[in-house]
């Protein structure tokens, strides 16, 4: 290895006009570090020249190839980013037997006609599909979108793309435009419903398309991203994304090289020329250079021990080759050597072999190691999901609860417009909100639901109101009165219920009118007097019959008198007999008494029939004067179906207008013929309660659960505006409502289980709103 006759050059398509001279440091770094420990009296010493390239240009690539080869070259290192470049460099190299050392991606297949073959330090395309379908099943992602800067994402991803083919899963495909905006196809993959989302990208088109996503409300804890690029920690993610954001990428760098620090440290020092930008950090390409310089010097100095090696020049004019290239090359192959970027191996196809993949995820503050891929397509995760501590991934994160105004679960302040944000809201679900906020320690933005409704599904298949705004993860949390649905539970997950009600029908009664003048009779109804009445004349007209039949009622009234010892009379007269009655009917007693056993026994059972009427009279009246009657003329669905004179309602888009839509129990049944009649649909609650207060005899249907109305009913009363009396009917079926979230069952379970908790403390609260504001 003579002195200063063998140099390693180095290809990159390095820019005038950027700050960053990376690559150029760490292959300073690199000859500096091989020099100083270089034996001998005359020792070699290792030159590096640089050439820069016009990016993607095959006439000045070929030009600039023509220009090294007669200076006597050993090795070709690059270019880092321009495959195209690289490609025709690869060629070149090839017809003249000099060792080409890759370090970018490839983005063409390897060419099997090249007789002579290079070897490259960045992972094969096959490795990183591996590394991405490794982590798509630890993960459970049944289904994914893989967005492409380039149509050769495609090819650098086959093996990738086979997998899915192969177990039939869903992967959609969608390339940038040469504007490189991402704006539509992160449309299109949010109103697919895909959470999974691929980005095959160098780190800036990377780094734009995640800054477009967070724009798009696309960087909540519902969508996961995996990023191919190998520059992933250089990305300041932090200044467009929260922390709740899932974000997982791949790094090569073996932080525990003893260079490592140095490394870092040198570059640091010397990264800016002219320009006031911050460091970002080691681009992988500069850690590859540093690692190809000591590949090849490690290989030439094998080769050395065998047969003195010598350069000559060489022209692209001449057919001539370097005659030690193929056994460098094959030294090449053979190298192991524990780099900046790992384990450094080769097989025989020239590809990087016996190495890992550090799997990053974003993290607070920086990046953080979940797991490590091992290039005989081993994955060893530290966590089974990116969701495995729950309490760590709600921490310090935002999240955005969808609601409704409706008292007293959520309402707007009396004097909301001094305030800002949550401020402008009170009620009891914001109270829950709270409390679990504190206990979690996450924060929240209240947002009212757009259309104003609950949720109900469309004919093609799309949801309305707050369950639409979850599936189309424009919310992560919805907290309101909140009715669990089989239906509903199909695509969004509810916690543990805060509240269980029932179906209820609202309506209106007449007011009570003020007592007159024969109020004293409302106790009884005129067909119970009607009947007393008659009873009265028929017990006068007994005794009367009975006391004229009886002998032991004619008594002479003056026996002592000779005269009249014959004269013989009956106290119970037409007038006696019935004042009699009367004085028993008021327990006030007469001087008439029955002498007679008949008599005596029709008077008895008139006396035991006015002891029950008196008390039963006492009884009502007492009641009659405290509490209104109610009548009930809606008992049922089928009482509600077969009347037209009480015109009813629900609320548009919940879940009572989605019961009675879909008709449980048959066609045949009340709910059926419940919704033929095509009820008044309101936006909300208020509305209904407008119309039942204002408009006479309506029926309110609140949400509802599966069990049909034919359930045995109970009263419940409520008050509208202190003055209305207003009726509700709930029944026995439980209604459960509770905070609602999109299918991820870890952040819900969290939530149920300090929503517990924090019951207790709002269960004042909730007594405090619901006789405050209902």
């Amino acid at each position: 290895f003579p002195p200063s006759s063998d140099s390693v050059l180095l290809l990159s398509p390095l820019s005038p006009s950027v700050c960053g001279r990376g690559e150029r440091l760490a292959l300073a770094l690199a000859r500096e570090n091989i020099n100083s420990v270089m034996e001998g009296p005359a020792r070699a010493r290792v030159e590096v020249d640089i050439y820069e390239l016009q990016k993607d240009s095959q006439y000045d690539t070929t030009d600039t190839m023509c220009q090294i080869l007669p200076k006597g070259v050993v090795s070709v290192i690059g270019p880092a980013s321009s495959p195209a470049s690289g490609s025709t460099v690869s060629h070149i190299c090839g017809e003249k037997e000099i060792p080409h050392i890759k370090i970018g991606p490839e983005e063409t297949p390897r060419l099997p006609y090249l007789r002579f073959a290079s070897v490259t330090l960045y992972p094969s395309n096959e490795d990183l599909s591996l590394a991405i379908g490794a982590i798509l099943r630890s993960f459970s992602y049944p289904s994914a979108s893989l967005v492409c800067a380039k149509a050769e994402c495609l090819l650098r991803l086959e093996e990738l793309v086979r997998r899915f083919l192969i177990s039939r899963e869903t992967l959609s495909v969608r390339m940038l435009d040469d504007n490189l905006d991402p704006t539509p196809l992160l449309k299109e993959i949010r109103d697919d419903k895909v959470a999974t989302i691929i980005i095959d990208a160098n780190a800036s088109v990377s780094y734009l398309i995640l800054k477009k996503a967070s724009e798009l409300g696309m960087t909540s804890a519902f969508y996961k991203y995996i990023l191919t690029t190998m520059d992933f920690p250089l990305l300041r993610l932090e200044d467009i994304v929260d922390d709740q954001s899932n974000i997982v990428g791949f790094s090569m760098f073996n932080t525990t090289h003893p260079f490592y620090l140095e490394f870092i440290r040198s570059l640091n020092l010397s990264w800016r020329e002219g320009c006031d930008l911050t460091y970002p950090g080691p681009a992988l390409s500069s850690a590859l250079m540093f690692d190809a310089v000591h590949v090849v010097v490690g290989a030439v100095r094998e080769l050395n021990r065998s047969q003195e090696i010598g350069v000559k020049p060489l022209s692209c004019t001449s057919p001539q080759i370097w005659q030690h290239g193929t056994s460098l090359m094959n030294y090449l192959r053979m190298v192991e050597y524990d780099g900046l970027t790992g384990r450094v191996e080769f097989n025989s196809k020239g590809q990087r072999t016996n190495y890992t993949l550090r799997i990053l995820e974003k993290h607070r503050g920086g990046h953080k190691e979940i797991g490590i891929w091992y290039s005989n397509n081993t994955l060893a995760m530290n966590s089974t999901s990116l969701d495995i501590n729950v309490s760590e991934t709600l921490a310090n994160k935002t999240l955005i609860v969808t609601t409704i105004l409706e008292n007293p679960y959520v309402m707007r302040k009396d004097n909301y417009q001094d305030f800002q944000g949550n401020d402008q809201y009170e009620g009891f679900c914001v109270d829950m909100l709270r409390e679990v906020a504190d206990i979690l320690k996450f924060s929240f933005r209240i947002k009212l639901v757009d259309d104003g409704l609950y949720g109900a599904p469309e004919p093609n298949g799309s949801w309305t109101g707050m369950v639409g705004e979850l599936i189309n993860r424009k919310a992560d949390l919805a907290a309101a009165a909140f009715t669990i649905t089989s239906e509903r539970e199909k695509v969004i997950d509810f916690s543990k219920p805060f509240m269980t009600l029932g179906i209820s029908i609202l309506y209106r009664v007449q007011l009570g009118r003020k007592p007159g003048y024969f109020s004293f009779l409302d106790p009884f109804s005129p067909a119970v007097w009607l009947f007393m009445l008659l009873a009265y004349l028929a017990v006068s007209c007994v005794l009367f019959l009975a006391a004229r039949l009886s002998p032991y009622e004619w008594y002479n009234p003056h026996p002592c008198l000779r005269e009249n010892r014959d004269m013989l009379e009956n106290q119970y007269t037409l007038g006696n007999s019935l004042w009699f009655p009367v004085g028993g009917f008021m327990q006030q007693g007469s001087e008439i008494m029955p002498r007679a056993l008949s008599t005596r026994c029709v008077s008895g059972v008139w006396w035991a029939f006015t002891l029950i009427i008196i008390s039963s009279y006492t009884a009502n009246l007492a009641a009659f004067l405290t509490v209104q009657r109610m009548e009930v003329p809606i008992e049922s669905p089928d009482d509600l179906a077969d009347q037209t004179n009480i015109e009813y309602g629900t609320i548009h888009g919940g879940s009572t207008m989605t019961f009675f839509m879909v008709g449980h129990g048959g066609a045949g049944s009340a709910c059926s013929r419940v919704a033929s009649v095509s009820p008044t649909l309101h936006a909300s609650s208020r509305a209904l309660f407008s119309r039942v207060a204002g408009e006479g005899w309506s029926l309110y249907l609140p949400p509802c659960l599966r069990d049909p109305l034919s359930l045995p009913l109970w009263l419940f009363v409520l008050a509208l505006s202190g003055r209305l009396p207003v009726f509700a009917y709930e029944s026995a079926a439980g209604i459960c409502v509770g905070i609602c979230v999109c299918h991820s069952a870890c952040v819900c379970a969290h939530v149920s289980v300090w929503r517990c908790v924090c019951m207790s403390r709002s269960a004042r609260r909730r007594l405090k709103w619901l006789h405050a504001k209902v």
